[in-house]
């Protein structure tokens, strides 16, 4: 193989923007054409262009997951769909686009909601979507970047229950080094959040209140203020911090803000009740506006409140502030997770 061709990630024995079908849900794909260190955190299995910047990319989403687990209702985590757009958005742009593997992909905006959750039940299988996807690759050759949207439709046995996007820029590592003003050094685990003395583990916050398993998961701890929280990440986290960074991920920054989201939907009580949560996370719409640096505090703000037209149903707007710089906000609505009406009679 090629120094060219390992660079931009293709197999040996493969033609470059070869189609691969038919669509299978067989095996992963290689793990670093979707930037992840982990086998176990691959969920893309592959992909077949349908036309002119259309795939149909499949995934399977594990029956469980330390982080991404069903709710107590078997609905599948709807950051699974979101972390499924990302991994297809990078796994496209390094297979069919020529995107070199050496590229930095910075995160714009994310969006996604679910319209059916109830197709996304966990049986006994692992559960395999397909996204319709289409995407828009801009390359302007003075600068070596590349401009990147993917919208796609979530599907399961061939019914509909989603939609999605996501908007990236990639750069190569000249810019992204201006682009980050020297600060491009990977971070190593360990070197600031939880491991450091001066950055305690959350304290007061049941993992049950924040819709997860393990303490080790709870990402905030109390702000100052009503509404206001801070995040208290760990870069030692196998999930949210995969492999080393020089910024804060865009799905560590949405876990925080999904958080937040369950606390809100239970009025914001810190004491996990017997009979568990029954909201659930329908849409997510987040903007990135600046790099979230590690090493600064991240304090993270309900800015807005509003009653959805269903019982039950809510709408937040979030905001997260490093430094007093808005560097990320997200429009989240929230509901009754799927078979909670039928739980509580």
């Amino acid at each position: 193989m090629s120094a060219q061709a390992e660079e931009r990630g293709i197999e040996a024995g493969e033609e470059w923007g070869a189609a691969e079908t038919p669509l299978t849900f067989q095996r992963p794909v290689p793990r670093r054409l979707v930037h992840r260190a982990s086998m176990a955190e691959v969920f893309v299995t592959g992909a077949v262009p349908t036309g002119e910047g259309r795939f149909l990319v499949g995934a399977q989403w594990p029956r469980d997951h330390a982080l991404y687990h069903p709710d107590q209702y078997r609905l599948s985590d709807p950051l699974l769909f979101a972390e499924t757009i990302r991994q297809a958005l990078v796994y496209l742009a390094h297979r069919y686009f020529a995107v070199p593997l050496s590229y930095r992909f910075i995160g714009g905006d994310l969006d996604f909601d679910i319209a059916r959750p109830e197709l996304l039940r966990v049986g006994g299988a692992p559960v395999s979507v397909v996204l319709d996807a289409a995407g828009t690759w801009t390359r302007q050759h003075l600068s070596q970047r590349y401009d990147m949207r993917l919208d796609v439709v979530l599907t399961v046995d061939g019914e509909r229950c989603g939609r999605g996007s996501l908007s990236v820029l990639a750069v190569d590592e000249r810019r992204y080094g201006l682009l980050r003003r020297g600060r491009t050094s990977p971070v190593p685990p360990g070197a600031f959040g939880r491991a450091d003395a001066s950055r305690p583990a959350p304290g007061g916050i049941d993992p049950a209140v924040v819709g997860r398993l393990r303490t080790k998961d709870v990402v905030l701890e109390p702000g100052v203020g009503d509404g206001a929280w801070r995040m208290n990440f760990d870069l030692d986290h196998a999930i949210l911090f995969d492999h080393p960074t020089d910024h804060l991920p865009l799905m560590a920054l949405l876990e925080g803000f999904r958080q937040i989201g369950h606390l809100e939907m239970r009025g914001g009580s810190l004491t996990s009740s017997p009979d568990g949560c029954h909201h659930a996370l329908l849409g997510a719409s987040v903007e990135c506006l600046s790099f979230g640096e590690l090493d600064e505090a991240t304090d993270l703000f309900v800015r807005e409140r509003v009653r959805g037209p269903v019982p039950g149903s809510r709408r937040l707007v979030v905001e997260a502030v490093q430094a007093g710089r808005p560097i990320a906000g997200a429009v989240m609505t929230w509901g009754l997770s799927e078979g909670a009406d039928t739980a509580r009679t």
